[in-house]
C-alpha cells in the first residue's frame, strides 16, 4: 500500500506534491519522493528514505521547478527496502522521460519481468512498478495514453498509477478498481491523489473517482478520458475502510469515518460485553469504530492507550522486528483508568498477533480486571496479492488458530470478530463489491505462480 499524488498546471507543483504527500504518509513510511517536469528543463526526481519530513525538505522541494510533479510514499509489500525501490521512478527514453508512481501489486510481474529481460531490458531495482515503465518505453503508440494502455494490456493485479511522460500528466486504475484513486482541482490545476485527505489539504475540490480501468490524460489542451481495458467485477478492496485510509477521507465514494463506525456499532450488536464498564481503542485507525460500538452498546467511551505520535503505524513496518520494537514504544496504558476495570478493547484487526498480546499485557498491567476484545474485522487467514503485507499464511494467526486458541494466546477474557457478511453489509455500497480475498479466500485472480508471493516486491 503506497500514497501517489500527481499535479498538472501549478506553477509550484513540487510544493503542492510535497503537501499532498503529507497527508498520505500513513500510506507508507519507508521512503518519499517527488518528480516535477519544468518544460525547458525537463524532468527531476527527489528521493529519500524515511518519511516526507526526513528526506524533503522546503529547500529541496523549491529547486524542483516546473508546473507538473507526481509523488509517491511507499510501504513496501515484498522486495528490499533500499533507496534503489524508492518511487516516484524517473528513467529516460528515445522520446523523453517517464516518471511513475505506483500504488498496488502485478500479480504477474515476475513473468513480465522475465519476458522483458529475455529481450534484453536491464533492470535497477526490484520493484514490478519497473516493469511498467519498461513496458511504455517499448510501445511504438504516439499518444501518451496510448502508450500507458499498451503497457498495461496483459497486466494483472492491482495498480493506480500516475505517470508523468512529456508534457502530460496520465493517471490510471486497474479494472477492478482495488486502490482508492480521486481526481480533483485547484483552481485551474488538475489534482490526482490516493485520498481525498489530500486534496483537502491543498483545498482542492474532490471531482470524482478515477474509473476502472480508466486512463486520464491531462495536457495543455485539457483533460480527456478513455477506457482501453474494460472494466471488470469490482473488486475494492475492503482493508481500506477497515485500517488503511485515512478516517477523514472519502474512499470509494464513501466516509471512512462513517464506515468505520457502523463497523463498531455492528461488532456491538454481534458481541456484547455486558459486565465491562468502558470501551477503548487502540488509537488511532480503530477510533471510530470504538466510539460506534460505544454508542450502540451505551457504555462511556475512555482513553485508555495512549500513543506516541511521534512513532509510525506498526502494521506498515516492512520487518517483524520493527514492528514489535515500534509497539513498545508507541502506547502507554493510563492506570487510573483502568485500574480494577472491566473494559472492552476495541481493534480493527489482528494479523499476526504479536502487537494485540502485548497491548492486552500492557492493560492487564495496568490493573483492568477483564479484557474484552472486540475487533472491527473479520479473521484474517490469507495472504494478500493486492498490495497489503501479509505473505505467508504462517504469519497469520488466525489461518492457524481457532477463536478459542486466539484468546488464550493474545491473554483476553473474550474476543469477538465481526462476520464475513456482518463486516461487507456495513460499509459504504456493501455487501458487493469488495475484494475480501484475505479474509475469505475469494481470490479474484489467479495466485501468483511465484513461491514467495512475488519475487520482484511491490514499488509501493
Amino acid at each position: 500500500m503506497c500514497g501517489i499524488f500527481g499535479i498538472y498546471g501549478h506553477e509550484n507543483a513540487a510544493a503542492m506534491a510535497h503537501l499532498g504527500l503529507y497527508s498520505l504518509q500513513h500510506r507508507g513510511q519507508e521512503s518519499s519522493g517527488i518528480v516535477a517536469v519544468d518544460r525547458e528543463l525537463g524532468a527531476r526526481a527527489m528521493k529519500s528514505m524515511g518519511l516526507v519530513s526526513e528526506g524533503l525538505g522546503i529547500p529541496d522541494v523549491q529547486s524542483l521547478p516546473g508546473d507538473i510533479a507526481i509523488g509517491h510514499t511507499r510501504y513496501s509489500t515484498a522486495g528490499s527496502s533500499t533507496i534503489e525501490n524508492a518511487q516516484p521512478m524517473l528513467a529516460r527514453f528515445r522520446d523523453g522521460h517517464i516518471g511513475l508512481a505506483h500504488n498496488g501489486n502485478l500479480t504477474n510481474a515476475s513473468e513480465l519481468r522475465r519476458n522483458l529481460e529475455d529481450g534484453g531490458s536491464i533492470f535497477t531495482s526490484t520493484m514490478d512498478s519497473e516493469v511498467l515503465v519498461h513496458r511504455i518505453a517499448r510501445s511504438s503508440s504516439d499518444k501518451p495514453e496510448e502508450r500507458l494502455a499498451d503497457a498495461l494490456t496483459g497486466v494483472e493485479g492491482a495498480y493506480c498509477l500516475v505517470v508523468a511522460m512529456g508534457d502530460t500528466l496520465l493517471a490510471a486504475r486497474d479494472p477492478r478498481g482495488w486502490r482508492p484513486l480521486v481526481m480533483g482541482k485547484l483552481g485551474t490545476a488538475t489534482v490526482f491523489a490516493s485520498e481525498t485527505c489530500a486534496l483537502d489539504l491543498l483545498g482542492a475540490t474532490l471531482e470524482r473517482e478515477v474509473e476502472r480501468g480508466e486512463i486520464i490524460a491531462v495536457d495543455r489542451n485539457g483533460v480527456r478520458s478513455s477506457f482501453p481495458l474494460a472494466p471488470l467485477e469490482s473488486r475494492k478492496c475492503v482493508f481500506e475502510y477497515v485500517y488503511f485510509s485515512r478516517p477523514d477521507s472519502q474512499v470509494f465514494g464513501g466516509s471512512v469515518d462513517r464506515a468505520r463506525r457502523a463497523l463498531g456499532r455492528r461488532l456491538a450488536r454481534d458481541f456484547p460485553a455486558p459486565t465491562a464498564d468502558f470501551v477503548f481503542s487502540v488509537p488511532d485507525s480503530s477510533n471510530s469504530a470504538a466510539l460506534g460500538f460505544a454508542e450502540e452498546s451505551g457504555l462511556p467511551l475512555e482513553l485508555a492507550l495512549i500513543r506516541n505520535h511521534y512513532v509510525g503505524r506498526t502494521f506498515i513496518q516492512p520487518t517483524q522486528a520493527g514492528r514489535d520494537a515500534k509497539v513498545k514504544v508507541k502506547y502507554n496504558a493510563v492506570r487510573e483508568v483502568l485500574s480494577g476495570k472491566s473494559v472492552v478493547m476495541v481493534d480493527d484487526s489482528i494479523v499476526r498477533g504479536t502487537t494485540t498480546r502485548g497491548l492486552v499485557s500492557m492493560v492487564r498491567a495496568a490493573g483492568a480486571r477483564e479484557v474484552h476484545l472486540r475487533v472491527s474485522s473479520s479473521p484474517v487467514t490469507g495472504p494478500c496479492y493486492y498490495g497489503i503485507d501479509t505473505p505467508n499464511r504462517e504469519e497469520l494467526i488466525a489461518a492457524n488458530m481457532t477463536i478459542e486458541e486466539i484468546t488464550q494466546q493474545v491473554g483476553a477474557d473474550t474476543l469477538g470478530y465481526l462476520t464475513l457478511d456482518g463486516m461487507l453489509e456495513s460499509v459504504p455500497g456493501g455487501p458487493e463489491g469488495f475484494c475480501h480475498a484475505c479474509f475469505s479466500g475469494d481470490y479474484p485472480t489467479p495466485p501468483p505462480a511465484d513461491s514467495e508471493k512475488l519475487r520482484f516486491g511491490c514499488g509501493c
